[in-house]
């Protein structure tokens, strides 16, 4: 579509999701990558004129482009092309089949990356045996493998030799190497910050260059065009990430909106540089669809491996005890200061929380700082667990809650926090309702590939349904924080784009809006809800242009 002509889109059923609008409208009008007008086929096509080309939807359903306000779309595009891939429901016998048939096509002192092992595997690799079966596998090769939440690793022994970690290893950061409990040995698993030296190592001998880092970039944003997301938030922004970004929208070939969460804290990633030297870069890579306007902070872990921080213990076991609650990564005070300094710079910040403690630090800081007259966006990322008390503070103090449905779907992800967590505490995950209903901006997430796909109807089924939309998993989880189809569409669509900033382009159908929408195979509206991940996106437009 030349981007000086006007095109009218009708012949189908189109859904606005826009507030104060017209829910339905029969045709619109695209002139120059924005919407010029919707409504009623005549008028719209009066509006652009006589010399408007014409597409006729065939009857289709289309609605806008979908907003994830939390993946990380260059680690997802990198797996893809450059590392092993292993689903998080594997057993360990598959896993180590798979990094045994990655092995046999590498050389003898390449490193094999990859992932992801399912966080309920976490007891059956963390021993000597398994240890000794994982270099077996590899064949004495490095071998660095991400668990299904991306915050913990387990490595091969010549990787542990490589990144210089023996028996007296004391993790920094907080994180734990896990050992043997017969030999005391180590296994490998390395949790959070403590597979840091093993993720800087294997950069550095086999590290991606700046064209496989554009690669990654276009091949994740290419993976979530075809599930029809046209705006995204990168949650863990790299300099090498947001200089991908730059290169690829200065070249025309960033295809949707990216906002960018610049790391402060790398709790897990092994990334530099972070921190204030990462912000100071951070605004020469803005460009007309790429935003740096956001930090991301970890102030916690992950439940299963005890690293997410609660107001109320764990289950006892052997290593913490029975009071265990988890910890911050940060006072609140240290919390106070960087969000004060980053609002100082005209940032917005995503904060990693996964325990109902660490949420209530962000909203006790935040608190602070909405009284001393700070309007940045805040999000609290996850948010899995969230007190009672804690739920109206959401809307009062406008902090988002980034939810990610595919992570609490009854299955790997939620059976590893069962196992941690008291079974009354493990099953109230993610109020949707509650936090809908007080007025907070739900923002609908992926994680992927957290994730092992970013399809947004996925995410939206399990809103409804709260239960797992592939059938992997029996059962529900607190069907009663279940939400209604349009709010989470909405979810997905408009609420994110709000909370990184981008409502005013994108996430509904209006005049003046960029032309992102997509064009589905069936009616979401019309049909089963245990059926919406069946849905496929025929087409995706955006900013005038097919994509997909």
């Amino acid at each position: 579509m030349n981007a000086g002509s006007s095109t009218v889109f009708t012949g189908g059923r189109i859904f606005t999701g826009h507030p104060g609008g017209p829910r339905f409208v029969e045709a619109l009008a695209v002139s120059g990558g924005r919407i010029v007008a919707l409504g009623h086929d005549d008028e719209v096509r009066r509006a652009a004129g006589p010399a408007a080309a014409v597409v006729d939807l065939g009857g289709a359903f289309a609605m806008p482009g979908f907003a994830d306000v939390h993946n990380h779309h260059a680690l997802a595009g990198r797996s893809a092309l450059f590392e092993l891939q292993v689903s998080p429901t594997a057993s360990l016998d598959e896993l180590l089949a798979a990094v045994r048939g990655r092995a046999a096509a590498l050389g003898p002192e390449d490193w094999l990356v990859g992932g992801a092992w399912g966080s309920t595997l976490l007891d059956e690799i963390s021993t000597a045996d398994a240890l000794n079966r994982l270099d077996a596998a590899a064949g004495g090769r490095p071998v660095m493998l991400a668990d299904d939440s991306r915050h913990n690793r387990w490595v091969s022994s010549r990787a542990l030799a490589l990144a210089g970690i023996g028996d007296g290893f004391v993790p920094e950061g907080g994180g734990v190497a896990l050992r043997d409990p017969g030999t005391g040995t180590l296994t490998g698993v390395l949790l959070e910050a403590a597979g840091i030296p093993v993720a800087e190592v294997q950069a550095r001998a086999g590290g991606l260059d700046a064209a496989q880092h554009r690669a990654a970039s276009k091949k994740g944003v290419e993976l979530l065009s075809g599930f029809g997301v046209t705006a995204f938030q990168d949650a863990a922004a790299s300099l090498d990430i947001l200089r991908a970004l730059k290169a690829l929208d200065d070249d025309g070939e960033l295809d949707a909106w990216v906002v960018s969460s610049v790391l402060v804290n790398d709790e897990i990633f092994g990334f530099s540089p972070v921190g204030d030297e990462l912000i100071a870069h951070a605004e020469q890579f803005r460009s007309t669809h790429h935003r740096p306007d956001f930090v991301k902070i970890f102030l916690d872990g992950v439940p299963p491996a005890r690293t997410g921080a609660f107001l109320e213990p764990y289950l006892a076991d052997d290593a913490h005890g029975d009071h265990f609650r988890g910890h911050s990564t940060m006072t609140p005070d240290e919390l106070y200061d960087w969000l004060h300094r980053t609002a100082r710079r005209g940032l917005s910040a995503k904060i990693h929380c996964t325990g109902d403690a660490s949420a209530r630090e962000v909203l006790d800081v935040v608190e602070r700082l909405r009284a001393e007259g700070v309007t940045a966006r805040y999000q609290i990322a996850h948010g899995q667990f969230v007190a009672d008390a804690d739920i109206p503070r959401f809307a009062r103090l406008r902090v988002d809650a980034d939810i990610s449905p595919f992570l609490w779907f009854p299955g790997v992800i939620p059976d590893a926090i069962a196992a941690v967590l008291p079974a009354e505490r493990a099953s109230r995950m993610q109020p949707n309702r509650a936090l809908l209903d007080s007025g907070a901006v739900l923002a609908g997430g992926s994680d992927w590939p957290v994730s092992e796909s970013p399809n947004p109807w996925e995410g939206i089924e399990g809103l409804v349904t709260r239960a797992d939309p592939l059938g992997r998993a029996s059962g529900t989880l607190w069907k009663e924080q279940a939400i209604r189809l349009e709010e989470a569409i909405g979810v997905f669509t408009l609420s994110a784009a709000t909370s990184m900033g981008l409502g005013d382009e994108t996430g509904s159908l209006a005049a003046g809006k960029s032309a992102d929408f997509v064009v589905l195979d069936q009616d979401p509206f019309d049909g089963d809800p245990t059926n919406l991940h069946r849905i496929i996106v025929a087409e995706t437009w955006f900013a005038g242009r097919r994509v997909h």
